[in-house]
């Protein structure tokens, strides 16, 4: 049994649109990054404390991700408020930012961690485009404050990569990973 380390509804959309039949715990962590903390560290980090945070019974496979937004070494995760909302998608507008995805896939006491990165460009915006994103309240529970799969899809010029990663979830990584388990 696959035991999904979140509550992302994007990630157990993900899942269920891939075929997986999983259960939810949810992992509850601190996920304030340490100061300086490089953002390919937090991410890993992040999952693999939310996989070791989630009890798991015998035979149970635990999968926990962390993903954030990356402009220029920042880390961006969701928006405390409007108007922080604002100011990433300001900072984004009009340039290339990466994607980061840790994964963590916990069997007994096997551990596998792994990365995946997407490039996206998001095209330039207006303030006032910006304001009305924000205003539709989509942004608020989103790394980088935007979601690729809604409003903000509009404002995504190209991307290179795993577009589920951006979403939320490498898929094929998560795949990969379990099947080195034994896990499908």
């Amino acid at each position: 049994m696959l035991i999904l380390a979140s509550r992302s509804p994007r990630r157990s959309e993900l899942l269920l649109a891939a075929g997986f039949e999983f259960a939810v715990r949810v992992a509850d962590i601190d996920e304030t990054p340490f100061a300086g903390e490089n953002p390919i560290h937090y991410v890993l980090r992040m999952a693999e404390e939310k996989a070791r945070a989630v009890p798991a019974m015998d035979g149970e496979i635990v999968l926990a991700a962390d993903t954030s937004v990356v402009l220029a070494g920042e880390i961006m995760g969701k928006p405390k408020d409007a108007a922080d909302a604002f100011r990433m998608l300001r900072a984004l507008a009009g340039k290339q930012h990466e994607v980061m995805t840790g994964i963590c896939i916990k069997r007994g006491n096997g551990v596998v961690c792994d990365l995946a990165s997407t490039a996206v460009w998001f095209a330039p915006l207006g303030d006032d485009e910006i304001r009305d994103y924000v205003a539709s309240r989509e942004p608020m529970d989103k790394a980088g404050a935007y979601g690729i799969q809604g409003l903000a899809s509009r404002f995504i010029d190209r991307i290179d990569g795993s577009y589920s990663n951006v979403v939320g979830l490498p898929l094929a990584l998560v795949y990969h990973r379990l099947k080195e388990l034994g896990g499908v």
